[in-house]
């Protein structure tokens, strides 16, 4: 009974230490967040002072008359819903990666490498193709058709990863790998079939993804689905946290395991189908975040979470103004520079992984 106690007490210290480390890690993400969206403001093919920044943002939020010249049009216009959509694409990235690796049990589970990114990419570009993305300015139809797709997706590669009654990490990768250039191949196929090369050009670097088209109105529906889908993710982590241990030991705790996947399933394919809608398919961000943040805080999603959402953010905010000045002149698609980043990320895990076994 003593020992029993003790480990209680190390186990009751040890939470809390990385519930303050959690703590430390929000603010200080928080304050480098802040930075880097001032920083990609300020930062690109034409310079702006932070000050002039902080003027231009203060006359667009009390909707006074822009200053005389350009640099209004470009910081309140251009650049300031860019950085704002990286940081909540990036947040909803991390968000979804986390919640993935919980569903499958699995380290390498991200919607990307998993073909989800895929098939919600083929259900945005089948909308914009076949003229059924008529949606008003939120963008509702083609969202819709993107989530469609995720959720598609993402039930082949279930359906075909579980086919020996259980997940193992090469299974469900190849399973998504295969799946994903599946459906990739009718995503091309439909983007050929446009008919006209511009939008043809234009849709090839979205699918690859790019943050160029950020709108003011283009914001609203990732900002509620990436707050709405941070709130029921952590209604369910303690119920995420039992997955983590098998679905036996799960459904010992009370968890309703079928009920919990199934709800997993709506809200990863829902998140994903938006944020593909709104900047294209950006890999390896939600397969590289949790990652990094667990070997801060730890596996308990009620501090993973939060601090995923922030570190996705701004990693996707960093990556964007690499994106827009590594070159001069050009700006690469997002998904390339993420791609250089997380597919080293992927080599190394799946090291480990082998090693493991």
């Amino acid at each position: 009974m003593a020992a029993l106690a003790t480990a209680k007490r190390g186990d009751d210290r040890e939470a809390g230490v990385r519930t303050v480390r959690a703590g430390w890690a929000c603010a200080a993400l928080g304050a480098a967040l802040l930075v880097a969206l001032v920083a990609s403001v300020c930062l690109g093919s034409t310079s702006v002072e932070p000050g002039e920044v902080w003027s231009a943002v203060l006359r667009g939020v009390t909707g006074r008359e822009p200053a005389p010249g350009t640099q209004d049009l470009i910081v309140w216009r251009l650049r300031v819903p860019r950085a704002l959509l990286a940081a909540l694409v990036g947040a909803g990235l991390g968000l979804v990666g986390t919640a993935t690796q919980a569903l499958v049990r699995n380290p390498l589970g991200d919607p990307y490498l998993l073909g989800v990114s895929s098939g919600a990419s083929l259900g945005a570009v089948a909308a914009i193709v076949l003229g059924a993305s008529a949606g008003g300015a939120l963008g509702l139809g083609l969202s819709a058709a993107a989530f469609a797709g995720a959720l598609l997706s993402f039930a082949l590669v279930w359906t075909f990863a579980r086919r020996a009654g259980d997940f193992s990490p090469l299974r469900l990768v190849l399973a998504g790998v295969g799946i994903g250039q599946f459906l990739s191949g009718f995503t091309h196929y439909l983007v050929l079939q446009a008919g006209d090369e511009q939008q043809t050009h234009g849709a090839l670097f979205w699918m690859m993804g790019s943050l160029g088209g950020a709108q003011w109105d283009t914001l609203t529906l990732p900002a509620v689905a990436v707050l709405l889908g941070l709130a029921a993710l952590l209604a369910r982590s303690r119920a995420l946290n039992a997955m983590l241990m098998g679905d036996e030991t799960a459904a010992s705790l009370g968890v309703d395991v079928g009920r919990l996947r199934r709800e997993l399933f709506v809200v990863t394919s829902l998140l994903t189908g938006v944020l593909v809608a709104v900047s294209g398919a950006i890999g390896f961000v939600g397969l590289m975040v949790p990652h990094a943040c667990r070997m801060v805080v730890g596996g308990d999603h009620r501090r993973l979470l939060p601090v995923a959402a922030l570190f996705g953010a701004l990693l996707l905010v960093v990556v964007d103004l690499l994106a827009r000045t590594a070159l001069p002149d050009q700006e690469l698609p997002v998904g390339v520079v993420t791609a250089l980043i997380g597919a080293p990320t992927l080599l190394y895990l799946l090291d480990r992984r082998l090693e493991r076994s």
